[in-house]
């Protein structure tokens, strides 16, 4: 918010209203904001606490702002970035061009336990591998950003940024008044939209789509249900589909209906019984039968998991330059692979000042934060680095931004990351806004809500 002692030019107007706003009229909003969470009932999970694990969704009532201008960039970066990963996974999935090149080592893909061998050879519609990319993106300066990850299976949180802003405008409708923001409420139409533009050559009419969800006990089933109400397609369990030669379709009270593009929410282990896993009661029996033979879009695709995993993150430039024939927009945060001798003694030799991630981990566990931890804690991920080395991936701890956050003592800077969707089909679109999600904890770096984290509203500010 701060350049110096200086307001930055796009809080402007937020710091004079904060500054006007009496305290009981802030704790009442706060308040209203947790009652309005609560009502709708947006939850997460957090494990290993015990107790019961859904917790009510922190949400803080400061926007994060961001200019015209510096959203044209990140616009520019996730798309290319988004463009570049669904070109490598329609290479690697076919000739392996990439590879062939010596671009990135053939070990990395071919060994890694999210390549699916199951689809190598199957050409989805449009070629179209991952339809939503969610890029985790940070800020260390005024023009410095980089990507922490990518997501090209089932980035969750949109739901978070959708009703994110239905609440601050609820709450707060002056603010929008006098300020020009873009809207992010067309993200349902634009998704459905996507996912009908990459149903296969054999439909005929409109394309049935229909939101394949684990059921009502997975974490995320609030976003399931949220979405496939939002974008007016049925949300279904996997007994509810079921396959007749070389089709798939939905029961309906009807009869049975052809199912055209499946928004899938479930991980591809539990996608077909007869593929994958067999003891799966998620999937539909003989699915990808109906893949192969082009007579079902799966949104994302089998086997996009490759694109997101955090030992190929670090090729993701190389990507760029090799498919597009471009440079980066946006820079990776420089990654040290444990897998390689000279990386991990330095890891080993430098832990209490470097984050530590899992390979094919996700959600904020199973990480170290070298400058959080304590002796013994470095220690003992020390032990785990060693016994498997390629399994884990170290970055240096960076000075993440802050954005005033609402805590208990009143007004505080607190880190944030930023999560914008990007949707893939017939064209490219970007949300003009995203989650971004706030490490409530003073000075902490983890801002995943799955580890306490909260959310906030995220601003563009139209020119």
């Amino acid at each position: 918010m701060y350049d110096g002692e200086t307001v930055r030019a796009p809080y402007l107007d937020l710091a004079g209203w904060v500054s006007d706003m009496p305290p009981d009229l802030l704790d009442l909003k706060r308040a209203e904001a947790d009652a309005l969470f609560r009502r709708i009932g947006i939850t997460f999970a957090v494990y290993g606490e015990g107790g019961d694990p859904e917790r009510l969704i922190p949400f803080d009532i400061f926007p994060r702002v961001f200019t015209a201008h510096e959203w044209r960039r990140l616009e520019r970066g996730v798309k290319q970035r988004a463009q570049a990963l669904n070109a490598f996974l329609r290479d690697v999935y076919g000739r392996a061009e990439i590879v062939r090149a010596g671009r990135i080592p053939a070990e990395r893909i071919f060994q890694n336990a999210a390549y699916e061998p199951a689809v190598v050879g199957i050409q989805p519609p449009r070629g179209i591998y991952s339809h939503i990319v969610g890029v985790d993106i940070v800020r260390t300066g005024p023009t410095d950003f980089f990507v922490l990850e990518d997501n090209c299976r089932t980035p969750s949180g949109v739901s978070y940024m959708l009703e994110n802003r239905e609440i601050m405008m609820r709450m707060f409708p002056d603010l929008f008044q006098r300020n020009r923001v873009e809207p992010v409420d067309d993200y349902p139409n634009q998704l459905r939209r996507t996912l009908m533009s990459v149903a296969p050559e054999s439909c005929k009419g409109g394309p049935t789509v229909v939101l394949l969800t684990p059921g009502s006990l997975n974490s995320a089933y609030y976003e399931h249900s949220f979405l496939a109400d939002q974008m007016g397609v049925e949300l279904v369990e996997g007994q509810d589909l079921f396959v007749d030669g070389d089709h798939v379709y939905m029961r309906t009270t009807m009869g049975p209906k052809r199912v055209d593009v499946i928004y899938r929410r479930i991980d591809d282990d539990f996608l077909d019984p007869l593929c994958f896993r067999p003891d799966s009661m998620l999937g539909v029996p003989g699915l990808l039968n109906v893949y192969r033979a082009g007579n079902v879009a799966i949104a994302s695709a089998p086997g996009a998991g490759v694109a997101d995993d955090k030992a190929i993150y670090t090729y993701v430039p190389e990507m760029i330059r090799f498919y597009l024939g471009e440079e980066p927009v946006l820079a990776n945060v420089p990654t040290w692979q444990c897998g390689n001798p000279d990386d991990l003694a330095y890891v080993l030799g430098n832990l209490s000042d470097l984050v530590v991630k899992e390979v094919h981990g996700s959600g904020g566990y199973g990480m170290l934060v070298g400058p959080a931890a304590t002796r013994e804690e470095v220690e003992a991920y020390a032990r785990r680095i060693r016994a498997n080395p390629s399994e884990f991936i170290a970055q240096p701890t960076l000075s993440l931004s802050t954005t005033p956050t609402y805590v208990e003592s009143g007004l505080a800077p607190r880190h944030v990351d930023l999560r914008p969707y990007c949707l893939v089909g017939e064209r490219i679109h970007l949300c003009a806004g995203g989650l971004t999600r706030v490490a409530l904890r003073e000075g902490s770096l983890v801002v995943n809500s799955s580890q306490g984290g909260g959310v906030k509203d995220t601003w563009v500010l139209a020119d």
